[in-house]
């Protein structure tokens, strides 16, 4: 098992680090070149900025057991497909239950702001998301090691 992450601008990376530290998890940070990181645990996988090639590498290098952080929902269905575990940064467990309304949702929202509309505001990360997250990716895990 590994740890992928979405790294670009995922809020969490220091939480997930520190639990894979313990678990002994290698991860595996996937970001464009206008990122720079450096935590010195994980592998540090750096693409060019071209439209999708984070989400590419990223997928390109996930197998079956592994664990992939993403708020993106495309990411999510293509890691489920390959029969590895999804999570975003604010603790939902993506599932094959819960995909095709995430994946309709989305598309809807790029209609509406292909249209000129707009579809909410960002709100500012709490420390309950942090939270969440910590719970969901400790029960995920917990349930990878198992397999």
């Amino acid at each position: 098992m590994e740890i992928y992450v979405d790294a670009d601008a995922c809020p969490v990376k220091e939480i997930i680090v520190r639990e894979a530290k313990k678990r002994k998890i290698p991860v595996t940070m996937v970001i464009d070149t206008s990122h720079e990181l450096s935590d010195g645990y994980s592998r540090i996988i750096t693409v060019d900025k071209a439209r999708d090639s984070v989400d590419i590498k990223l997928i390109n290098l996930v197998s079956p057991g592994d664990l992939v952080v993403t708020q993106d929902f495309g990411v999510a269905a293509m890691a489920l497909g390959k029969r590895a575990a999804a999570l975003n940064q604010n603790g939902l467990i993506y599932t094959s239950e819960n995909m095709d309304r995430l994946l309709f949702e989305r598309h809807i929202g790029q209609k509406v702001r292909r249209s000129g509309g707009k579809t909410g505001t960002m709100k500012k990360r709490t420390s309950k998301e942090d939270e969440n997250f910590e719970i969901s990716l400790k029960k995920l895990l917990n349930e990878l090691e198992k397999c």
